[in-house]
């Protein structure tokens, strides 16, 4: 298979050489000292013109790229997908979408940004930026044209989306057992749903990356003090007083290198051995051993086990890769575009442009308009691409932002992920669905039942009740029954911690049990008993779906 290069197309540079990374067993992105001759490509933009700097007395720094094989099989397009949308414009819901203007890495910057932090350094700002565009690539494109290739059976209903992680990251709070333990549940989860469903579920957490958060206000007001919000880790502190929420441009150094430390663990927890289906009875954690959800996954672990002993002893081999490791990937919200323009990359074997910072990402519910910055950015990214919905959207509206993301119409670039309440779903989620399918657009369908559901207890924190989660959830599943069309996933903000952040659940987290183990400094997340649950409710409707998809075949 021939190797892919992602070039960082920012500073001139010797275009016959390439600094080659190597993977360890757990992919660890080190690079070694050899050099391979490559034909030379031009360099597009130099950092100064992306970054609005000047490049006098300026040290550039060697570009660094990275080796990845591609499927040979499957041919490869040469043009970006901002390449095609210039090419034509095609008829959706009775109107023409205009022809875009000729994409580039930083044609965002023509189009006005919303949620971006002000930096009082800008010359400051401008170097980090420049420091990042020479670091490596934290994912690597082939990674994201598998996830993809994933999406589009999920599109079809040949596969089904489990995304989960953290509200945001947060520095204090990462170590490597937090990481295993979300990674563990979203495990189980995955087997809950496997069995279920009787179909692959793909694994993508939100994590590796997951800092920026939109604010509704760019201030935040207390005992009469009022101060800028906080907007991430990677932007400032959460500490309420002034120099924790002044923008910080090196907190993106930080963010890139724990995003890059977090996935290298992932890697290593994916193809290490910890996520052999051998192990799926020690996935359980501690403190929902006791819990209903934990007894009935206890119970189907062992079910699983016992299917491992017989395929054992009939001589079905259980060492293969596909039972010993798993396809793992990661994700967030596009929201910092300068620091997500620093780590894209050009990779040459396909001509296109990848975000290098996630395998997925998606755009906001406050920054999808069809003429922002945002969507300007994303539409000339190859990866897998989400777009966040409410009940505010217009069903011709989400037609045109499909067709600006998706010229192509292509299976898998497009996941819809869906945030309303339950009974705004049963009103609202219909008419979106049939809109685009008169538009004969392919989506993958994704419930997020997390945000549509948030209210504020009498302490006056946030919380999510489990009963309206649960709700939202079956909602989803109904309307898709009826309108015929393929529930693709779920999108949930959770943690493997033992976190009392949303109430209900079979162990109940009452009103008064939130002040004891509220961690999160952003929304609230399910823990991983709540997380279980859900799961085993979600497998349910997975099994019904297919059974009676069964009974309508049967002659």
């Amino acid at each position: 298979m021939q190797p892919s290069i992602l070039s960082t197309p920012k500073h001139p540079f010797n275009h016959n050489l390439f600094t080659k990374m190597s993977l360890s067993s757990t992919n660890s992105l080190l690079p070694t000292k050899s050099f391979t001759t490559l034909k030379s490509f031009p360099a597009t933009t130099t950092s100064a013109a992306v970054h609005g700097g000047s490049t006098s007395g300026h040290r550039f720094p060697q570009p660094i790229f990275a080796v990845h094989s591609p499927d040979p099989s499957k041919p490869q397009k040469p043009s970006t997908p901002a390449a095609a949308a210039t090419a034509g414009a095609k008829l959706t819901a009775g109107t023409k979408t205009p022809t875009p203007a000729k994409w580039s890495v930083d044609s965002w910057r023509t189009k006005k940004a919303l949620q971006l932090p002000e930096y009082p350094d800008q010359a400051e700002l401008d170097a980090v930026l420049q420091t990042l565009d020479s670091f490596p690539p934290i994912v690597f494109a082939g990674e994201a044209r598998h996830l993809e290739d994933r999406l589009g059976e999920a599109a079809m209903g040949n596969a089904f989306l489990l995304m989960g992680g953290d509200c945001a990251e947060s520095f204090k709070e990462f170590n490597a057992n937090n990481i295993r333990d979300t990674f563990r549940v979203i495990l189980q989860m995955g087997v809950v749903l496997m069995f279920g469903g009787q179909m692959p579920v793909i694994k993508v957490g939100r994590m590796a990356g997951q800092f920026a958060k939109p604010r509704s206000d760019n201030f935040e007001e207390k005992d009469g003090v009022k101060l800028p919000s906080y907007r991430g880790d990677n932007v400032n502190g959460d500490a309420f007083d002034a120099k924790s929420r002044i923008p910080d441009p090196q907190r993106l150094i930080r963010a890139y290198c724990q995003s890059a430390a977090t996935l290298n663990l992932l890697r290593a927890f994916a193809t290490g051995g910890y996520a052999a289906m051998q192990r799926v009875t020690q996935w359980n954690l501690d403190f929902t051993e006791h819990s209903e959800a934990g007894d009935r996954y206890q119970e189907l672990a062992s079910r699983v086990d016992e299917a491992l002993g017989f395929m054992s002893a009939v001589g079905l081999t259980t060492d293969h890769p596909i039972m010993t490791t798993t396809d793992f990937w990661t994700s967030h919200e596009c929201l910092h575009l300068p620091y997500e323009q620093s780590l894209t990359r050009l990779d040459s074997t396909s001509s296109l442009y990848y975000d290098c910072s996630a395998h997925f990402l998606w755009a906001g519910e406050r920054t999808r308009q069809l003429d922002g910055a945002h969507v300007e950015f994303l539409r000339g990214i190859a990866n897998p691409l989400g777009i966040k919905v409410s009940d505010k959207m217009d069903p011709n509206e989400l037609v045109k932002l499909i067709d600006i993301l998706n010229p192509e119409n292509k299976p898998g670039r497009i996941t819809i992920i869906t945030r309303m309440g339950a009974e705004n779903m049963r009103v609202k989620l219909p008419h979106l669905i049939r809109a685009v399918r008169r538009a004969g657009q392919i989506v993958t369908w994704v419930s997020d039942p997390m945000h549509g559901n948030t209210i504020k207890a009498p302490s006056g924190l946030k919380t999510r009740p489990f009963d309206a989660i649960r709700a939202e959830v079956r909602a989803f599943f109904d309307v898709h029954e009826q309108e015929g069309s393929h529930p693709g996933g779920v999108h949930l903000e959770m943690t493997g911690q033992n976190v009392t952040e949303c109430i209900g659940g079979s162990r109940t987290v009452t009103f008064d049990d939130l002040g004891s183990r509220y961690h999160t400094h952003c929304d609230p997340r399910l823990n991983a008993s709540q997380s279980l649950e859900l799961a085993f409710i979600i497998a349910e409707r997975l099994r019904k779906r297919r059974m009676g998809t069964q009974q309508s075949l049967a002659p």
